[in-house]
Order: structure tokens, then sequence, then C-alpha cells
């Protein structure tokens, strides 16, 4: 229900009502709509327990299309274009198991030499040297 409302429009409420009430009258104007609000949710609560009640199993049949009205809040074009389509694949040309990258060979591939995007991978570089570091000497080099 105030799932919008952030708590900068929360404090402008709270200095308006400062302003408005007074700080005498402000703590019982509180307590007042937090009952109220309180009241109205076990009115909600009360009339859907006895519609549930009343209806038995047709109620689950009713909230059926509000659940599926839910469900649209987080429409994407793309997630039901792919979903209609392609049957919910998330790769329907299967473009992530060229070279064997994601299948069952393994994360590298199938003999560990091919990076996704085809050519052989390299050799794993070594970290930079920080400043005033010097690389390290090999005894074997004369």
């Amino acid at each position: 229900m105030f799932e919008s409302v952030g708590w900068g429009e929360i404090l402008i409420i709270v200095v308006a009502g400062l302003f408005i009430l007074g700080p005498e009258r402000l703590p019982e104007a509180a307590a007042w709509l937090a009952k109220s609000v309180r009241k109205v949710r076990d009115f909600a609560t009360g009339a859907k327990t006895q519609l549930r009640e009343e209806m038995g199993p047709e109620f689950d049949q009713l909230r059926k299309p509000l659940e599926d009205l839910r469900g649209l809040r987080n429409f994407d074009p793309k997630r039901v274009v792919t979903q209609h389509l392609f049957d919910g694949d998330p790769d329907p040309l299967g473009l992530k198991d060229v070279n064997g990258t994601n299948g069952a060979n393994g994360a590298n591939g199938a003999n560990g030499a091919a990076k996704p995007n085809g050519y052989p991978a390299t050799a794993a570089q070594p970290e930079p040297l920080k400043p005033g570091e010097r690389p390290p000497v090999d005894p074997d080099a004369t």
C-alpha cells in the first residue's frame, strides 16, 4: 500500500504534522493513526477469513486470476517472448555451448584449450609489479 513512500516523504509528513498539530497534540494523533490502521488491518483479515470460509475451494479459483495479474508487475517483454516462442529456453540458439564452453565437458571446453570466444587460451598472466618492486631473479639464467 505504501510501497512508494520513502523516508523523505515520511519526514515531510512528520514535520508538517508537527507544524499543524503542534508538539503537544502530535503524539495523540500518531497513536490514533496507529490504532486506526491496526483496526483496518484486522477488519481486512477478518473479511478475508470469512470469505475464505464461506466460499471454500472456490476462493482459490477466484484468486488465480488475481495472482496472474500480480505476475504482470514483473512484465519483461524479452522474457515473455523467449518463454512464448522458445518454451522458456534462455539460450534457444545454443550459442552458450559453442566450443563446449558450458557443456558437460567442463567450464574450459573439451580439452581446456579454448576460450568462450573460440580463440586459444593464453597462459595465465603474472600480476604486475608494484611500485618499487623488482622482478624475481632466476638462478638458472646466467
